[in-house]
């Protein structure tokens, strides 16, 4: 995973003033509707030793399982039910990941948890400042948590939904001819998907696999356009809501 931070680092977030995570299918979607509801989200790291557990302990958290197991966990389906004021790790080998180190990766920047459910609140806190807005789409990996890097077709879109929502909104004065070539081709993607955002994300690889475990919830609650209007902010270790100004 170090190299997914890196490559935030030295590519995407240095010089931003804020760094707009992007992990659809499910931890930004996941972490949306959790600090909607009032809870509190900690990102660390994927790791399949004893160090999540050790890191939930050491900040008074719980930490996140498997769907299966009748846990909290990446299923922001099973979120929507978090009392205000749970304070959960939720570890996830792309999102949470980039989450935990970006940090580092971009002293001094604002870092939000971007997804389709929360892009209008997202670009209202991320664009408030008028400084530039890194967006990043995590992307995900071939055959489980360690395989390969893939395209995710969920991020882009997602990417395009804050994007579009900045531009719309006039963030910052923001021109869409001065976005980059990948931000404009993010918001292509989107706009083309805007009007059956489900059954695009039902149809991406990572959605198909969701809905093959029996999780189409999931894909359904992550198509859900701007459903959520708090933007989840990350306060030293924990992703907090914080509502556009």
């Amino acid at each position: 995973m170090g190299e997914l931070v890196n490559r935030t680092r030295t590519t995407v977030a240095a010089g931003a003033a804020a760094v707009v995570i992007v992990d659809v299918l499910r931890f930004t979607t996941a972490v949306s509707v959790a600090v909607g509801r009032g809870a509190v989200v900690l990102p660390y790291a994927w790791d399949l030793g004893d160090a999540p557990r050790a890191f939930a302990a050491a900040h008074d958290a719980e930490l996140a399982g498997m769907r299966e197991d009748g846990g909290w966990s990446l299923s922001p389906t099973d979120l929507a039910r978090i009392p205000a004021g749970t304070r959960l790790v939720l570890p996830s080998p792309n999102g949470s990941t980039l989450a935990f180190g970006a940090g580092e990766a971009a002293p001094g920047a604002r870092v939000l948890a971007g997804c389709v459910r929360n892009a209008a609140a997202v670009a209202g806190v991320a664009g408030g400042d008028g400084g530039p807005v890194a967006v990043v789409a995590s992307g995900e990996r071939w055959g489980g948590n360690l395989g390969p890097l893939r395209p995710a077709v969920e991020d882009m879109l997602g990417a395009g939904a804050v994007i579009d929502a900045l531009v719309t909104a006039g963030a910052g004065g923001r021109d869409p001819a001065g976005l980059s070539p990948e931000a404009q081709a993010a918001r292509a993607v989107f706009a083309q998907a805007r009007g059956d955002l489900c059954g695009w994300l039902m149809a991406a690889d990572s959605g198909h696999e969701l809905v093959e475990r029996g999780w189409a919830d999931d894909v359904e609650a992550a198509a859900a356009l701007d459903a959520e209007k708090v933007a989840p902010v990350l306060d030293g270790v924990a992703f907090r809501g914080v509502e556009p100004a």
